[in-house]
């Protein structure tokens, strides 16, 4: 991208305070990557968030955890141990996030783990951009808690 170009899109997308585009947003037309950054961005301010009801002073101890948790690793893992959990819809989001076109990283996980984590990012999106903030509470809360059990384990 050029830096003309990103001009452009900065100027286009921040005439305004932005707020009146985001409430006419129709979630069921964004792209699942897009409700999945939004997923994402989500679930790492609530896992870091939960991690300070176990530790409030050692920020490496918080980061070293919280990295582990939102993990694609683990996301696909405490997706699979609460997916009996989730609604039809919810289960529908994660197969159009899991499904959609994208590179994964060359990283510590595999692709399917990948995929997976974005499909559960986009449910944490659209739940977030649909504004069921009940809902989106006691998925996270159910992911969190799966993904403990499973460090535990280990």
């Amino acid at each position: 991208m050029t830096f003309e170009h990103f001009s452009q899109l900065v100027d286009g997308m921040f005439p305004t305070d932005g707020s009146e585009r985001y409430e006419n947003l129709d979630v069921r037309e964004l792209s699942p990557l897009v409700t999945a950054y939004v997923g994402d961005a989500y679930y790492h301010l609530f896992v870091r968030t939960k991690l300070l009801a176990y530790e409030q002073k050692a920020v490496r101890v918080l980061n070293e955890y919280s990295a582990k948790l939102v993990s694609a690793n683990m996301q696909a893992q405490a997706y699979r141990a609460i997916e009996e959990q989730l609604t039809e819809e919810e289960r529908g989001i994660f197969r159009r996030g899991r499904n959609v076109h994208s590179h994964a990283p060359r990283r510590s996980t595999s692709v399917a783990d990948y995929h997976a984590s974005t499909g559960f990012e986009a449910i944490l999106g659209n739940l977030y951009l649909t504004r069921r903030f009940e809902r989106l509470q006691e998925v996270a809360q159910l992911a969190f808690m799966a993904s403990v059990d499973i460090i535990k384990a280990k």
